[in-house]
């Protein structure tokens, strides 16, 4: 009979555990790899999805908006639309014409220097 060596047997026994750590470690790289890509598509078609919401979103408040208006304006008299055009044409030039005037609040250079501390010195 073939007497098994114990060396061999420890060598083996070694060399078999360090196979299987370098297997797990691929195996859970892959693995760690496998699922940054699933994530990575995941949060894409997220972002994808959110995008088209917002843009479905968008479109049916304006559409719920000019149904609004259209409603209460088939609701007026001739003179009442006209009255009501008229109002919101005055609201409109009003914040057109905020909408150009700005204000812009300037720090004097020499303020900021303090220029004018030493020229106060100076005099």
């Amino acid at each position: 009979m073939n007497m098994l060596d114990p060396v061999d047997v420890i060598r083996k026994t070694f060399l078999a555990g360090v196979g299987a750590v370098a297997t797990g470690a691929e195996k859970s790289q892959e693995l760690v790899n496998d699922l940054v890509r699933k994530g990575e598509l995941t949060v894409e078609q997220g972002k994808t999805l959110n995008e088209e919401l917002t843009r479905k979103a968008s479109s049916a408040i304006y559409d719920t908006q000019d149904a609004l208006l259209r409603g209460k304006m088939e609701s007026m008299t001739p003179d009442e639309r006209a009255a009501y055009a008229k109002k919101v044409a005055d609201m409109a030039a009003d914040i057109d014409s905020k909408a150009k005037t700005v204000h812009v609040d300037v720090e004097d250079a020499s303020d900021a220097d303090g220029d004018k501390a030493n020229e106060a010195s100076a005099e």
